[in-house]
């Protein structure tokens, strides 16, 4: 068998929570819960910066004449 079965996934996690205990696992679980978070916090602020930056953008472009009206 060239995967992992369930069993030896099962195996994994008994010893992992052997090696750590649950408190630290839940410890490191709510850390990496935090981090996800603030990513996709960051990731949402990020988009709002650029969406605001691009609408500025085209709200410049509009108020500019074009140069047909320039040459008219």
């Amino acid at each position: 068998m060239a995967g992992l079965s369930i069993w030896h996934v099962i195996i994994f996690a008994i010893v992992v929570i052997l090696l750590f205990g649950t408190s630290k696992l839940k410890n490191i679980g709510k850390d990496v819960g935090g981090a996800v978070k603030d990513f996709k916090k960051s990731m949402r602020e990020e988009e709002n910066i650029a969406l605001k930056e691009t609408n500025t953008l085209e709200h410049e472009e509009t108020k500019k004449p074009s140069d047909s009206t320039i040459n008219s």
